[in-house]
């Protein structure tokens, strides 16, 4: 923690900096959905960060660039800053349907659409017929973590808030390259292990943003398939235990490496 308000004393241009210390740990879930719903009841939008991430010097911009143009835009739920290390060129921004969690951005309109309810959402998504594309057609099982968050086995927020965007047919925006890189999983946290597959090298020059039309990219949804399933099976065996895991940190708000 005195490292965070060391942080946050030496970054320039903060007119204030309010630190948020629980007595207790909250657990993953609850400190996310905890602090995302008490900034949206007193402002229109959040930045979400967590402490394992690093930003590019050209996420902030990306991000409040998003939020402004799409502000108003019904079908947008969130803004992203990660993009896996996909290996064909995407466009520099390009739409997908659901939400994603490392290093993202919404506003109070999409947040209220929120459901913690998994076994809602799994029933809801079933009925419409959504849950293979909640596996990005079957590339990756996404819908067995909404079962494992269900039966308590995963503490996931970000899984819930996927599933609740997807099954309203909303966006999100990617960056064409990543401006966040998650140092999470170099076995210094608590639950996540070592792994290499999401590393990524951040983009050294800016996104630019401009106004979409509001629709999924069809190219950039058969990338996101295609890396999934070019991971040799004892290898997604691997990144699939490792995302739970992941999903399954408990760490309060500013802890270490959660």
């Amino acid at each position: 923690m005195d490292k965070v308000r060391s942080l946050c004393r030496s970054v320039e241009g903060f007119k204030s900096v309010v630190v948020i210390e629980r007595p207790s740990n909250l657990g993953l879930s609850r400190s996310i959905i905890d602090g995302v719903s008490s900034i949206l009841k007193k402002h229109d939008r959040v930045i979400v960060v967590e402490d394992d991430l690093l930003v590019s010097p050209f996420f902030l911009d990306y991000m409040n660039e998003a939020l402004d143009i799409y502000a108003e835009d019904e079908t947008v739920y969130s803004i992203h800053g990660y993009l896996f290390p996909i290996r064909i060129d995407l466009p520099e921004t390009f739409f997908l349907k659901g939400a994603d969690c490392w290093g993202w951005a919404t506003w109070s309109r999409a947040w209220k659409h929120f459901q913690p309810d998994g076994t809602l959402l799994l029933d809801q998504l079933a009925s419409l017929n959504l849950l293979s594309r909640l596996d990005f057609n079957g590339a990756f099982d996404y819908s067995g973590m909404l079962k494992q968050q269900i039966e308590g086995k995963v503490d996931s927020w970000a899984i819930r808030w996927q599933a609740s965007v997807l099954l309203r047919q909303g966006l999100t925006l990617y960056p064409g390259r990543s401006l966040v890189r998650n140092f999470g999983f170099d076995d210094s946290g608590t639950h996540s292990g070592e792994t290499g597959e999401f590393d990524v090298i951040l983009s050294d020059t800016p996104v630019r943003v401009v106004r979409l039309p509001l629709s999924e990219n069809p190219r950039a949804l058969t990338a996101f398939e295609n890396y999934y399933r070019s991971i040799k099976p004892t290898l997604l065996k691997r990144l699939r235990r490792r995302v739970r895991k992941a999903l399954r940190r408990t760490a309060a708000p500013m802890s270490k490496n959660p």
